[in-house]
């Protein structure tokens, strides 16, 4: 069905490029010229319109796959042209008058094929997830220049084409199994924020990962914490979500998913603030449980006055956004080794509580952009293996699940574990992961 809709498109475009043609060398009555191209123009428009229908699809991947289609539609459609056009110029042409047509004819060719490919162009653009800026600002910038626009179109094309197989493979996956609801809980999850970031309405912290879980059966709550303060002070507010989640809902515990800062803030407010009895499982994820020593070295080498300046520049923006008192230098000093020794030495273990931990690595400082790449550096030169912000060995705590990689060079980082990039990364598909996570807990009866 697909190259059959793709043959038609074909079909279109050459028939109404090509109608000027087509009527000076044929004399068809007027009645049925009028005919003909009120129908190949309706044609053309319907195509731009809805080159792809799957009612499956959501409505991003329609225009995605759409815009895919116009253009491989239009590129084939303008080798095929230029071909006719070639042997026509060479051969049929015996007066002024003929020229001209054909010029003209040209012309209509030109501006139809530059249509369908600005539709193709502006579709990808403003639905595609998983093309780079630079890319886009040089199919933008550099669509004129030979061969280089070529390079970049097939560039971007497969880029596209490898988002719409991935996303539609999801959509497929949930269709199939949606009946069986694998990631509907005992317990309703709760998922926990590391530090600098906040649980946004319109930016996601954790991603497109929610959305997934929701699909396949998954209550899932957030922890609302500041985006920075103490770890006493974030559990403490951590606290009073889970006890309302549990009032609200009647539930009797929650599962709690915590990233980097978020997992310490969890175990502080489990074991310090009585909120054990009331969480069923605690899952951490890149936690710097032993610490960050790069955090311990940068606060040495870093001017006091430095460090108060940043501090009271980021409170003050926070404020605004939204936290009720953040504190910057509470949140980093709590990431130092030092701080986390001491900690672990006051936490105890939770005997009836699943504790369970996983890490990611990143195989170089090219496997994720800033600040991940930067801090690869850092955490390499002070720790070792790393995600980007948390050394590798930091992160084991309770039942260890073990060390995430992919099977190329790309490593997975601190915000590829929360889809920060929203990007699909080739070997590791984050969304997936949380879904098995989360039905691991189901199947053990949390």
């Amino acid at each position: 069905m697909k190259w059959l809709k793709r043959f038609c498109g074909i079909c279109i475009y050459l028939i109404l490029a090509n109608y000027i043609l087509i009527i000076t060398r044929h004399r068809f009555p007027l009645p049925l010229v009028i005919a003909g191209i009120l129908l190949f123009c309706t044609a053309y428009v319907l195509y731009q319109i809805l080159p792809v229908y799957w009612k499956k699809m959501t409505v991003r991947l329609q225009a995605l796959s759409g815009g895919y289609e116009l253009i491989l539609v239009t590129g084939v459609s303008a080798v095929a042209e230029v071909a006719f056009l070639v042997w026509f110029g060479t051969q049929r042409l015996s007066n002024w008058g003929e020229v001209v047509i054909f010029l003209l004819n040209i012309l209509v060719a030109v501006i139809l094929g530059f249509l369908m490919m600005l539709n193709g162009f502006l579709r990808i653009i403003a639905t595609s997830t998983q093309i780079s800026l630079f890319k886009r600002l040089a199919w933008l910038l550099l669509w004129w220049v030979p061969v280089l626009n070529l390079w970049l179109t097939f560039s971007i094309c497969h880029a596209v084409r490898m988002e719409y197989e991935f996303e539609l493979s999801k959509i497929e996956l949930n269709e199939v199994r949606r009946e069986n609801e694998c990631c509907k809980t005992r317990y309703p999850v709760v998922m926990v924020h590391g530090v600098f970031f906040r649980d946004w309405q319109y930016f996601n912290y954790w991603g497109r990962i929610p959305k997934e879980l929701n699909r396949n059966g998954c209550t899932v709550y957030y922890g609302k914490q500041q985006s920075a303060a103490s770890v006493e002070t974030s559990a403490r507010e951590l606290k009073e979500r889970v006890l309302s989640i549990i009032e609200e809902t009647g539930c009797e515990k929650v599962n709690l998913i915590a990233h980097s800062k978020g997992g310490l803030d969890s175990r502080y407010a489990i074991s310090r603030l009585g909120l054990a009895p009331y969480v069923a499982s605690l899952t951490t994820i890149n936690t710097p449980h032993l610490g960050c020593c790069w955090v311990d070295q940068v606060l040495a080498r870093c001017p006091k006055k430095l460090l108060s300046f940043v501090a009271a520049k980021y409170n003050r923006i926070f404020s605004k956004l939204g936290d009720a008192s953040p504190d910057f230098e509470a949140a980093v000093f709590d990431l130092t080794h030092d701080h986390c020794s001491q900690f672990n030495e006051e936490t105890g273990d939770y005997s009836d509580i699943l504790c369970q931990s996983v890490m990611s690595r990143m195989s170089s400082m090219f496997s994720d952009g800033v600040p991940c790449n930067i801090g690869y550096l850092l955490v390499k030169h002070c720790e070792g293996v790393n995600d980007g912000l948390v050394c590798a060995d930091s992160a084991v705590w309770g039942k260890f699940l073990g060390y995430l990689d992919t099977p190329g060079r790309r490593g997975i980082s601190h915000g590829d574990m929360i889809d920060l990039r929203r990007e699909n990364i080739r070997g590791f598909d984050v969304r997936e992961f949380y879904v098995e996570l989360v039905k691991k807990l189901k199947e053990q009866g949390y």
